[in-house]
């Protein structure tokens, strides 16, 4: 069942907070799931938050950190001391403690590593903080279960014991060689059945997937997702074993892009939340909504141009919404599906091939919504046969290079290391506007004759 926040589980939370109640809340909170305490520490006062926080001992708030919206995280780390802070990240897995540790500013970064007396967890911090935070090496995590091709079964197995330890969940262990670079996986039903005697080297598994520590964070996704992969060893220059990445921080970074490519197709230059300052709203806004001003003007300068058949052929203007409206949702379609593959790594073939079939189904599709928009048109809205032939010309062809445009925008700027998502919303809507009104009376003019 679901976890639910209730009015009465957050007024208990208040009154035994107001009432100093320490047990009542340990009882409360020991059976729950530390992500459901961080969303019960997000729905109740900062406060209350921090008092809850002190509160609980650090094995279960270092988890609960992790889980809190990165700026609530902020103000509750601003109410703690450097050792409090230190406390906190000594408990947690060296990706995690990395992460927070970077979200502090150097000099309380500074402060905190001073205070953490494991030192070899400080090295494996330190060493995580100069990857690239968008990168393979930015993503692992130092905690994994590594053995020696040379050692024998029993040796192997107290060796995995002792790694164990420091690890929450062991995913595959890793076969490395003397100089530590990765040779392979090994199978825990091969090494149970195994001889105590036997060496690793006869045993273990040659074929394992991994990614470079300075490979992207999204190639690193798709890797995992195109593999069904529930943690992958990440490797240097040397092809040394340095890290492994889970499937939790591979969701993270979905998430991540998802939301991003969602912000950029919508018109939002910036990473924003509903929560957010106007200030900062405005400033993710703006920029889109400038550009889509500058391409009405735009429009309307093209339809200044054509304002002869204003008089002699004015119903051509109410069919200009109906044509600009068309090519954006069209361009918008089809780049949305083009983004959607990008993302996916799933666009395959020739771009030939891609050419045709979009201008296919295209044709497919122009075609019907013309005949659907003449029929109408001229059985109840009375207009020529001359001027249904213009709009569903002019419609056909709006769609076509609406289509095409959709479908190689996001294309071009994927090769030239631009995100594809920028492609999608305004972009393509106020571009496709234009483009259809230029040639919606470009054509009229050319059959009407104005």
């Amino acid at each position: 069942m679901a976890f639910e926040i209730t009015k009465e589980l957050l007024e208990n939370v208040a009154i035994y907070i107001q009432n100093g109640n320490d047990n009542e809340l340990n009882k409360l909170f020991k059976e729950m799931h530390h992500a459901d305490i961080a969303e019960v520490l997000e729905d109740i006062s900062f406060e209350e938050a921090v008092y809850i926080i002190k509160l609980l001992d650090s094995e279960t708030t270092s988890d609960i950190l992790i889980e809190l919206d990165e700026a609530v995280r902020e103000k509750i780390f601003e109410q703690l001391t450097a050792k409090e802070i230190a406390e906190e990240i000594d408990k947690l897995d060296t990706d995690d403690a990395a992460d927070i540790i970077a979200e502090l500013s150097e000099e309380r970064q500074e402060a905190v590593m001073a205070q953490i007396e494991d030192e070899e967890h400080v090295k494996k911090i330190e060493e995580l903080l100069s990857y690239d935070e968008n990168s393979a090496g930015g993503l692992m995590a130092k905690e994994l279960v590594q053995v020696n091709e040379n050692w024998n079964v029993l040796k192997c197995v107290k060796e995995m014991r002792i790694q164990a330890e420091e690890v929450k969940h062991v995913h595959s262990i890793y076969v490395v060689n003397d100089a530590g670079q990765l040779k392979g996986r090994l199978s825990l039903k091969d090494l149970l059945v195994a001889s105590t005697r036997t060496h690793i080297s006869e045993i273990y598994i040659p074929k394992v997937d991994f990614v470079h520590v300075n490979e992207s964070a999204e190639d690193v996704a798709n890797v995992m997702r195109k593999y069904d992969l529930e943690a992958i060893p990440v490797v240097d220059d040397n092809d040394a074993l340095v890290g492994r990445i889970t499937i939790d921080d591979i969701v993270d970074v979905i998430k991540e892009e998802a939301e991003k490519d969602y912000q950029l197709a919508a018109g939002i230059s910036q990473d924003v939340e509903a929560d957010d300052s106007i200030l900062d709203l405005t400033k993710a806004r703006l920029p889109w909504l400038i550009l889509a001003l500058f391409g009405g003007f735009i429009s309307v300068s093209i339809l200044g141009g054509f304002s002869d058949a204003m008089t002699t052929h004015y119903q051509l203007f109410f069919f200009t919404p109906l044509i600009a409206a068309m090519a954006g949702n069209v361009g918008v379609q089809s780049s949305a599906i083009i983004v959607q593959g990008l993302a996916n790594d799933s666009l395959k073939g020739s771009l030939w091939k891609r050419l045709i079939k979009e201008v296919l189904q295209s044709l497919i599709n122009g075609f019907v919504l013309a005949l659907i928009l003449m029929s109408i048109g001229m059985l109840f809205l009375k207009f020529s046969f001359e001027l249904g032939i213009t709009v569903a010309i002019s419609l056909v062809t709006v769609i076509i290079i609406a289509s095409i445009i959709g479908t190689f925008i996001p294309i071009i700027l994927d090769k030239r290391g631009i995100d594809p998502a920028l492609a999608t919303g305004p972009f393509i809507t106020t571009s496709n506007d234009i483009l259809g009104i230029l040639i919606y009376f470009s054509i009229a003019k050319l059959i009407l004759g104005f």
